[in-house]
């Protein structure tokens, strides 16, 4: 994959991962207080049903801890950045699909199972360096990288989980916002720029696509939008023409169709 273009921002190590415990403990309640009937119910994602939705957002963890329980690659830096992290989901969909199949299978009990993955990633995650380095299906990736992709996982497939079975599970505003922001840098980082200003409010302000820049006043081409609009738009949850037409999605300008960038993870 290219090298990214700019430096990722700075994220908190131990923000991002009280960030991830909350939300992964926001699902587990959710999930807890599943029927039978809704365990069987279909998903927005292929033929996966709610239970193997359900069996999937403990992975994101679950992997993360199996990686610290191995020996740190002998590498003198990591080899995927975090803005490219994002495009790098793509080619691991089979296998994916493969183990969360497995895994539903294999535990049926899922409140016994998060309880589990949370346990060891508390046990492990907080004495590891941020630096650490992980050997993740992506490539070798630092800790502190790879906590910020667990807000992605964990935010995207609540959202999957409540359009699923009709939740309200709420979102830890601090996993959305890690989410939030680091889709919109990886926007601006694939398309860079200044001729567009993407606006997610309360959390990220982006310019990309090459044009001419503006330097005061507004923006001749502006994006507004919030932040679950903006995530479901950057993972395939829905177009940029539904977005438009529902009035979740205000674009102005003539360079402002930025439809033939999304998604940006498939």
């Amino acid at each position: 994959m290219p090298p990214s273009r700019k430096r990722a921002r700075r994220y908190d190590p131990a923000r991002t991962r009280t960030a991830v415990l909350a939300q992964f403990a926001h699902v587990r309640a959710a999930v807890r207080g599943l029927t039978p009937e809704q365990l069987a119910g279909p998903t927005r994602l292929g033929d996966w049903t709610v239970r193997e939705l359900a069996a999937h957002l403990t992975m994101g963890l679950s992997h993360l801890v199996r990686m610290l329980e191995q020996p740190e690659p002998a590498l003198a830096a990591p080899e995927v950045a975090l803005l490219d992290w994002p495009f790098s989901t793509a080619d691991r969909a089979a296998p994916i699909a493969d183990g969360t199949k497995a895994l539903a299978a294999d535990r049926p009990d899922l409140d016994a199972l998060y309880g589990e993955v949370a346990e060891r990633f508390e046990e492990l995650v907080p004495g590891a360096p941020e630096d650490r380095l992980l050997q993740a299906p992506a490539g070798t990736m630092r800790l502190a990288d790879f906590l910020v992709t667990r807000t992605v996982e964990l935010v995207v497939h609540t959202d999957d989980l409540n359009d699923a079975a009709g939740l309200d599970i709420p979102y830890d505003r601090q996993a959305l916002a890690a989410c939030t922001r680091l889709l919109a840098d990886a926007l601006a980082d694939r398309a860079p720029g200044g001729s567009v200003e993407v606006r997610i409010p309360p959390f990220a302000v982006v310019q990309c696509v090459q044009g001419p820049k503006h330097t005061r006043g507004t923006p001749p081409n502006v994006v507004e939008t919030d932040p679950l609009t903006w995530i479901r738009l950057a993972t395939g949850r829905t177009t940029w023409e539904r977005a438009l037409d529902a009035a979740k999605l205000d674009a102005s300008g003539e360079r402002a169709d930025l439809s033939a960038l999304l998604p940006l993870m498939r």
